[in-house]
């Protein structure tokens, strides 16, 4: 039954709520206790321009099903659809829309808001292409509002364009603008909903990952976020162009397309399509480098290679990464494939051999480091986000930042006779969504990993420190003093005990067979084009 309840500007009535933004009034569901606004429009804008605040309406706005998603340079063909169920909406342009899941429509409620910034790096994706990424449980069980987005992408988003006059000059960081946009949104209309917009933490993966790092170092972005969650998304230069490479490549497009740098009005009004052809023409992967642009105004650069700015070091941040990433044993593969099924001496024999020389010194290191795991995980588990994460963690800590806390999700799930955590397993533990996405489901084991990780994300988004009952105790990261939380059926504290594997696996390539599964890996594993 639902309960009619009158707050303020509030209406709510027999599954479905309105609330009145800046711009107007929404209509919304209820939707067992929790309400849903789905498609809100944060912003508007012209091609390669900045976003500007959406136009105001009169009367009442549907906001019951999601908006446009941001067009693909390929045709969206997951090739993992089975470990990442994705969802796929129409594609248009004009894509600046959000979706918020709440428990409360009272302004005194003040409930910690959660902003989640979608994977596909800076080039595909959308914040409902997992189902994973549906937010009322999150929600519910968290207790805070939780909000998804979607926003301007590979060349709509990232096309450098700052050569040919100043109405282009943050055209390459556009995808990033309409993330302040956003936050913007949020920050003037998140009370409406029941959140508080001064306790906002940003939370992404891979792509989202990065971008919430790139968040970290936009001055636009400050005061519109006060903690931040980077889940497999840190490397060096992930995704990050200079200003020359950027201008290199928008000078090589245009001439594809046969336009002068004063014929912008032609790229402007071209058909997406085209765009997207000519990209492919040059480059069938060329897609895959578009992100933001170090231009040291708008976009200062990652921490690895410049400054931490000082409002980022006030920032409380958790970082972290998953076993297997992209080199998880569904994905790749050695002799039969059934890693679980070697005797210890094959297991052995077959490190060693792919491994070499640096064997002697791994395997020990390994069996320090995890000593739940099989030995032959070893030639499975990734070594590019847990090495980024704690770089990050560590240069963080050196400068004196605020607390940084480090993960590892180290799951391993039934499926192929054992399968090593994949390239974004951990988000339905996030949201509370693992009971319900097959692969990712453990009976007994599940439920409780799912409500801890949940509640540690969400209390830190409460209050800035990690933690959850049953849960050991989780310290920051030190540069003399390691710590990472490790979450697998057996949550436990790991103090650096991987760093020098991570050290002597940095200069060995480990080269594996393709499954029939994951041979034709798509773009940080997304959708794949034909």
């Amino acid at each position: 039954m639902f309960v009619r309840k009158l707050v303020d500007q509030v209406i709510c009535d027999h599954g479905v709520a309105e609330v009145d933004t800046r711009q107007g009034r929404l209509r919304g569901v209820l939707s067992e206790g929790t309400f849903i606004f789905r498609g809100i429009r944060y912003a508007k804008a012209r091609r390669f321009h900045m976003p500007e605040p959406p136009e105001p309406w009169t009367g009442v706005r549907e906001a019951t099903v999601y908006g446009h998603v941001c067009p693909e340079l390929t045709t969206p063909i997951p090739h993992d659809q089975y470990t990442v169920p994705h969802y796929f909406y129409p594609q248009n342009e004009n894509c600046q829309y959000l979706n918020i899941w709440t428990g409360s429509l009272d302004p005194k409620s003040k409930m910690p808001v959660m902003v989640w910034l979608h994977g596909g790096g800076f080039a595909t994706g959308s914040g409902v292409e997992h189902f994973a990424y549906d937010g009322e449980n999150l929600c519910r069980f968290g207790k805070i509002v939780a909000v998804t987005l979607n926003h301007r992408l590979n060349v709509l988003g990232h096309l450098d364009l700052s050569a040919y006059g100043p109405e282009y000059i943050n055209s390459g960081n556009a995808g990033l603008a309409d993330i302040v946009a956003a936050l913007t949104w949020i920050h003037e209309n998140i009370a409406a909903f029941g959140g508080d917009p001064d306790n906002v933490t940003i939370f992404g993966q891979s792509g989202g990952g990065g971008k919430v790092a790139a968040l970290m170092q936009m001055p636009s972005a400050d005061g519109l976020f006060h903690r931040a969650i980077i889940q497999s998304g840190v490397t060096r230069k992930f995704g990050e162009a200079t200003p020359e490479e950027s201008r290199t490549f928008t000078g090589r497009l245009l001439k594809q397309l046969d336009i002068a740098g004063d014929e912008l009005d032609r790229l402007e009004a071209m058909p997406y399509y085209r765009l997207a052809e000519a990209i492919r023409e040059l480059d069938r992967s060329v897609w895959s480098r578009f992100g933001p642009v170090n231009d040291g105004r708008y976009y200062l650069g990652n921490i690895f290679e410049n400054p931490i700015r000082d409002h980022a070091k006030k920032i409380p941040v958790m970082v972290g990464s998953v076993f297997g990433e992209f080199s998880h044993n569904y994905n790749f593969t050695l002799d039969d494939g059934r890693k679980n099924s070697w005797d210890p001496v094959k297991r052995q024999r077959l490190v060693a051999e792919k491994l070499g020389g640096a064997s002697a010194s791994a395997i020990p290191a390994f069996e320090r480091a995890y000593p739940e795991k099989n030995i032959a995980d070893i030639l499975f588990m990734d070594t590019m986000f847990r090495a980024g994460a704690l770089e990050y963690a560590s240069i963080r800590a050196v400068n004196g930042c605020a607390p940084t806390y480090n993960y590892i999700f180290n799951l391993e799930f039934p499926l192929y006779g054992g399968t090593l955590a994949w390239h974004n397993a951990e988000i339905p533990y996030v949201f509370h969504n693992a009971d319900y996405i097959e692969p990712a489901y453990i009976p007994g084991i599940t439920e409780p990993l799912q409500g801890m990780m949940c509640s540690a994300w969400t209390d830190f988004a409460r209050n800035g420190s990690p933690s959850a009952s049953d849960m050991p105790k989780w310290e920051p990261y030190g540069a003399a003093r390691p710590v990472t939380m490790v979450f697998d059926k057996d949550v436990r504290v790991m103090r650096g005990d991987d760093i020098e594997l991570l050290r002597v696996l940095h200069y060995v390539k480990i080269e594996l067979r393709p499954t029939e599964r994951g041979g034709d890996i798509g773009f940080l594993s997304g959708p794949r084009g034909e």
